[in-house]
């Protein structure tokens, strides 16, 4: 890393099922992210929390065909967010997104896809849900669809990035797919890998086959990793753990080989971390050494 980052915190639970992944970002500050990223010299502007409505105060009802509740207020988040993280961009820092929900991606990745980006998406879930398929409503299982413009998304400015490309997606670390998202992805060219994938190959191959060819065109790379990709045995406190995840080595493995890629980042986004589900704030704190690992920490 031969760049500044900054901070940006979003205390967003609009799109979640369940309360807590609001203090997300506050519980990562708090487990040692400011002391990981000095130890590798690395110039940190904190740009505090963006404001983010309370769902007590905001319509759960839209307008769109389907269920998607708080959608305009996640709208009017992401929006912000992705002025934010251009800004940073624009002052040659990197944006390092703390979440919050997985909704805020749809932010992050239109703050940066003003031209073409690779996206990897760590997680457990494929967020490639539209309202018209959500079993659940929640906008944070609607990221991936809402980015790539699916349904009623296409129309949404604030959410569809057209230089993000199908093909230039990876998802590892998959264990729970919906019957609709399944249907879509089998006829995406979005490059999926599942925990059976990394079972029977390998953390290493599956992240290093997934670069090469989500940047094969793109010059940047925007990483998301939802720390639900993790098993709840190393990360108890996500929004929705699901067991059989990667291990505490295989998700610093995948982060290193995200600091070894020749493609420059052009944004780090980590979510869904709840701390009222942690234990003793060891997830926050997990969080904290994977973000230091892809910016480039080693043991030699």
């Amino acid at each position: 890393m031969n760049r500044p980052v900054e901070l940006l915190g979003v205390p967003m639970d609009l799109g979640a099922d369940r309360r807590g992944v609001d203090m997300g970002p506050s519980a990562i500050r708090y487990g040692g992210l400011g002391d990981q990223l000095a130890a590798l010299g690395i110039d940190c502007v904190d740009g505090g929390d963006l404001p983010v409505p309370r769902p007590e105060n905001s319509r759960s009802e839209s307008d769109v065909d389907g269920d998607a509740k708080y959608l305009d207020a996640t709208g009017t988040v992401c929006s912000e967010l992705a002025t934010r993280v251009e800004a940073a961009r624009s002052d040659e820092s990197l944006p390092l997104v703390l979440g919050g929900d997985h909704s805020i991606a749809i932010g992050t990745v239109n703050g940066v896809a003003d031209e073409p980006t690779g996206l990897l998406w760590l997680d457990a879930h494929s967020d490639i849900n539209t309202p018209a398929t959500t079993p659940s409503g929640n906008v944070h299982g609607m990221p991936i669809a809402a980015i790539l413009g699916n349904g009623v998304f296409g129309d949404m400015e604030w959410a569809h990035a057209p230089n993000v490309a199908p093909e230039h997606i990876a998802m590892v670390g998959l264990r729970s797919v919906d019957p609709g998202e399944r249907e879509r992805l089998q006829s995406s060219p979005i490059n999926t890998y599942t925990m059976s994938d990394i079972d029977r190959r390998g953390i290493s191959v599956v992240v290093e086959e997934a670069l090469e060819y989500i940047t094969d065109g793109p010059d940047q790379l925007a990483v998301s990793l939802d720390m639900d990709m993790l098993d709840p045995s190393e990360a108890p406190g996500v929004g929705t753990p699901i067991r059989g995840g990667v291990s505490y080595r295989e998700a610093h493995a995948a982060m290193e080989i995200v600091a070894r890629s020749e493609t420059p980042l052009c944004s780090l986004e980590l979510v869904e971390v709840n701390p009222i589900l942690d234990e003793s704030n060891r997830t926050a704190e997990l969080a904290c050494e994977l973000i230091a690992s892809a910016l480039g920490k080693r043991v030699l």
